[in-house]
């Protein structure tokens, strides 16, 4: 399998490079940086293009990578809906019918995993809120991570019709954090961190908490090179790598 990266030279990117010129089964066919010319990746020299840039230049890196033909897997975070309904609509006028498209919040299998449990758990408990800590050179907040387990909290909790949860707090507090589809996210950046996330759940007299702790970048290779080896196997866009693994 071609896999070209763009993005190379970035803290993610240069750990996708290595990755992929590890893996067995894959050879590294193009790096690519924020001033190069994207259309040099096509069909002829790519079979899967990686993006792992920054959130102002994924959406239009995506929009071009679908026009030249090859299908793409993402990991650079700050997407909604009006974006991802823009990749969908680009798919429909790609080259190929079966072209692909793979965005993940999280490529590291803890992360997934936690999110996964957090939907479980969710409609067990009055209470449920995300706390999410980084580096301090992460560009969002929240992450994109902590943004997608709110929601599927909020999701797990509607279709099981639970209460809203409780708070007595007066007014929009910027100390209670953001609010994401009714779920309260908070951010820490903290020099030494990495990438973490804790989902704490509470009823009367118990808590519970799903931690996810990624204390190195390795640690979302095997997710990345799962996507590069899945998404042609699934047309069209695909969020989220719960949906590769056997959940």
């Amino acid at each position: 399998m071609r896999v070209s990266v763009v993005g190379a030279q970035g803290r993610m990117g240069s750990h996708v490079v290595a990755a992929v010129e590890a893996a067995e089964d894959m050879q590294l066919a193009l790096q690519v940086d924020s001033s190069d010319d994207l259309t040099q990746v096509s069909p002829e020299n790519t079979d899967v293009a990686v993006d792992f840039t920054v959130p102002d230049v994924t959406l239009d890196n995506v929009l071009t990578l679908i026009k030249q033909g090859v299908n793409v897997v993402v990991g650079t975070t700050g997407w909604n809906d009006d974006k991802l309904d823009q990749v969908r609509k680009a798919l429909t006028q790609a080259p190929r019918k079966d072209q692909a498209v793979f965005i993940a919040p999280n490529f590291a299998i803890s992360a997934v995993l936690a999110d996964y449990f957090a939907g479980i758990a969710a409609p067990y408990f009055e209470s449920v809120e995300v706390i999410e800590a980084h580096h301090p050179n992460k560009l969002d907040a929240p992450s994109g991570t902590a943004v997608h387990t709110a929601h599927t909290i909020a999701q797990a909790r509607r279709q099981a019709d639970c209460a809203p949860m409780p708070d007595a707090t007066v007014g929009n507090e910027p100390s209670r954090g953001d609010v994401v589809d009714g779920v309260h996210v908070h951010a820490v950046r903290l020099r030494g961190l990495n990438a973490h996330e804790e989902i704490l759940l509470g009823n009367p007299g118990e808590q519970m908490i799903i931690r996810s702790d990624c204390f190195d970048r390795a640690s979302f290779m095997p997710g990345v090179l799962l996507a590069c080896r899945k998404v042609g196997e699934h047309p069209g866009l695909t969020v989220g790598l719960d949906q590769f693994l056997d959940l």
